[in-house]
């Protein structure tokens, strides 16, 4: 199987396999990823990327999204994901001794950064890590926007960047090998978000 471009929208990547949810010019597969990505063969697929994507997905779909990642992936081969930020967020949007309407400003602005466009969770590299190591992913190495030791993941990336400093990127790229299935870690990161957040977002 191709390489797979996930949540492609309409950014079509020659080569690979582009799928999203919606059927837009150049998507060549149509699948709700929080369903699964609806490809039978398992182990078959010699990469994924997905640009500005993971946040876009509920904390436990993102957890399964990367699980079905690992079952469609050949043994050894790679995913890379970018994702806003959670740090650069925090530090950027918002001041403790700010004045009043900076404070009102930047309750506005940390808010549309975690809920504006759809957003649904936001991830700093030490959740991330986490998630990627319990969906059986190893060797989680960080990158730069368009730069990559694997040259199929070179110069991918198309979403805008910010006020960047190489101590606290706008957004994460990861990239990750699959490697072993962990589910004691799974299991240990599963009960961490149930009791950390899902609880607290019952009715």
């Amino acid at each position: 199987m191709p390489p797979l471009h996930i949540g492609s929208g309409n950014v079509r990547l020659p080569g690979w396999t582009n799928v999203d949810v919606q059927a837009l010019p150049g998507v060549d597969v149509i699948a709700d990823v929080s369903q699964g990505l609806g490809f039978a063969e398992t182990a078959s697929a010699e990469a994924v990327f997905a640009e500005h994507f993971l946040e876009h997905l509920a904390v436990e779909d993102a957890l399964g999204f990367l699980l079905e990642v690992h079952r469609v992936l050949l043994p050894g081969a790679w995913v890379r994901l970018s994702t806003p930020n959670l740090d650069w967020v925090w530090r950027s949007h918002y001041r403790l001794d700010g004045e009043p309407a900076e404070k009102r400003e930047a309750a506005l602005a940390i808010n549309r950064a975690f809920r504006g466009w759809r957003h649904q969770f936001l991830w700093n590299r030490e959740i991330l890590e986490a998630a990627l190591a319990a969906a059986g992913f190893d060797d989680v190495r960080w990158c730069r926007r368009g730069e990559s030791d694997l040259p199929l993941f070179r110069g991918l990336e198309r979403h805008d960047t910010y006020g960047d400093t190489d101590d606290l990127p706008h957004i994460l790229i990861a990239e990750a090998r699959k490697g072993e299935p962990r589910p004691e870690r799974l299991e240990a990161l599963k009960k961490a978000i149930q009791e950390g957040f899902l609880d607290h977002m019952k009715d």
